[in-house]
């Protein structure tokens, strides 16, 4: 958190009284800066939300109203979680300009890199829109197409998250392969089995996924030249039909405690196999996400969203 006002890239909370203060079940923090020099940081701010979905975290800036600049540094100054707000995603909400869409969400990988999905920032940026809204459901489009979402009687968020896709010139990948069986292994991993979700995923099953060294097998397999726009990682346990143990590495990111689009890969790749229902619970590090492959080949993914807290980007992280 800030140090001093010179110093600081984000904060959380301004009160009249030029006293900054954030309290939650888990911490408070209370720091007193001259309201001035705090008036003066702040005409030079973006607000942001930090939201998650299983610990799979976000950062969501709202551009439907401005347009917003933001380049590959600006992500990863904003997504270091030593010197910005951390998070794995950055998100930035536009105004949905093609008359289907309630919005636009681009999505930005830690590293900066762009994207086209992301299962968790849709439950998150559909809660932040329902929670503003009589509506019962949304839509958001995005680079992969548009994701209806809607709440559910239990509070948590189910995105339609489209069809999966196994042609090789769809997934990217940069050759003719069988998807279901491309000839990948990687030392302990063998006979990965590929799924696009609107980004590649490399899936493989596993006896036991806590076993598997991901922080070492992850960012090679990310880069293996199959993949031109690299891929994200999945090791999956089957643990009955309908429940599996997945373990991820994210392109761009690396391990993190959820990933929504791989609990869809990961569930379609484990019936095409036989292994698998059609729906089924997909636990991983931060909890348990709900994956249906629907009769007509929508995949319906179902989870939490939960916002952390809010606050002001300096304006020298959106020119790092």
């Amino acid at each position: 958190m800030a140090r001093n006002v010179g110093a600081a890239r984000f904060q959380v909370k301004l009160c009249t009284s030029g006293v900054f203060t954030r309290a939650s079940a888990f911490f408070s923090i209370r720091v007193d800066f001259p309201l001035t020099a705090l008036y003066m940081a702040l005409m030079n701010s973006t607000p942001f939300i930090k939201m998650h979905g299983f610990g799979n975290d976000f950062v969501i800036l709202d551009a439907r109203e401005t347009a917003m600049a933001i380049d590959a540094a600006a992500v990863s100054a904003i997504a270091d979680r030593h010197t910005g707000v951390g998070c794995d995603q950055v998100i930035v909400m536009e105004k949905g300009d093609d008359g289907l869409a309630d919005v636009f969400m681009r999505i930005f990988n830690a590293d900066g890199g762009e994207v086209a999905a992301c299962g968790n920032a849709a439950c998150c940026v559909a809660s932040l829109l329902l929670s503003k809204s009589e509506a019962d459901h949304v839509v958001i489009g995005t680079e992969g197409g548009l994701r209806d979402a809607e709440k559910t009687p239990e509070g948590h968020i189910a995105v339609d998250m489209g069809r999966a896709v196994f042609d090789w010139r769809d997934i990217p990948l940069a050759e003719a392969v069988d998807s279901n069986h491309p000839g990948i292994s990687e030392g302990p991993l063998v006979d990965g089995c590929v799924v696009g979700m609107g980004n590649p995923h490399l899936v493989f099953f596993v006896d036991d996924a806590e076993s598997v060294p991901l922080e070492t097998l992850g960012p090679r397999l990310e880069r293996h030249l199959l993949f031109p726009e690299r891929t994200n990682v999945e090791v999956v346990q089957i643990l009955s039909p309908e429940k599996l143990r997945m373990r991820v590495w994210e392109r761009g990111v690396g391990i993190t405690t959820a990933c929504g689009t791989g609990a869809c890969a990961a569930l379609v790749a484990a019936n095409r196999r036989g292994l698998a229902e059609r729906r089924a619970g997909v636990v991983l590090d931060g909890g348990a996400l709900v994956v249906e492959w629907l009769a007509d080949d929508h995949i319906l993914l179902t989870g939490p969203a939960s916002s952390s807290f809010s606050g002001e980007l300096d304006e020298s992280l959106l020119k790092s």
